[in-house]
């Protein structure tokens, strides 16, 4: 029913480390086709990339966004677990299950890394006290001064498209070029999931693939 591109293979380091900035483009790759029979009402949410969690993690939040807007949106990991194929006939069999009109798959693109070494910032304590000597002081000066670190700036690539399960063909597709600033010390984040998702729901809405209900 549907033609969805092979598993990309994604460095989970990326959307594991907490991203210390991060700056989101989105381009229009494919305009909404002229056969497209939007608003959709219902959406099978996939999301191709290697970590299962991940592909959970993205689903929901761009659940969450579709359920604030009034829109059923059902997330393809809901609906399997880890040992489940990823192919073509699972995800067709989805869409029968749950009657939707419309299937939204986002995968990697491309993902690049650049690492460079930086000096992390020293730490001083000052010491001092009287001498027997009027308005003389001693003085003890101390310098902690940590090892080099490490920063990491991803350059992450999204593709999102979406399929009309009538016209049973692509109708509407964006890109989502990441830039993301890492470095060693930085916790777990799952700032990334929500940036991607707000993005792909914004664009949904603006271009009028789905409906707000008010």
């Amino acid at each position: 029913m549907i033609s969805i591109r092979p598993v990309l293979l994604f460095i989970i380091t990326v959307l594991v480390l907490g991203a210390c900035s991060t700056v989101t483009q989105v381009s229009r790759t494919r305009e909404l086709a002229e056969s497209a029979d939007a608003p959709y009402g219902k959406l099978l949410v996939i999301a191709l990339l290697e970590s299962f969690d991940s592909r959970r993690y993205l689903e929901q939040e761009v659940i969450a966004n579709l359920s604030e807007l009034g829109v059923d949106g059902i997330a393809s990991t809901s609906m399997m677990d880890t040992k489940t194929p990823v192919t073509r006939q699972t995800f067709v069999a989805m869409i029968d299950e749950i009657g939707a009109d419309a299937v939204m798959v986002t995968q990697l693109v491309s993902l690049q890394s650049q690492a460079t070494v930086k000096d992390m910032r020293p730490e001083t304590t000052v010491n001092y006290w009287p001498t027997y000597y009027y308005n003389v002081f001693s003085v003890e000066v101390t310098e902690y001064v940590e090892p080099q670190g490490v920063a990491i700036e991803y350059s992450l690539v999204l593709m999102t498209e979406l399929f009309s399960v009538r016209q049973r063909e692509p109708v509407w597709a964006i890109q989502a070029s990441s830039k993301i600033a890492l470095d060693a010390e930085t916790t777990r984040d799952y700032t990334i999931y929500v940036d991607e998702a707000d993005a792909i729901t914004s664009y949904l809405l603006r271009d009028g693939l789905i409906a707000e209900l008010s």
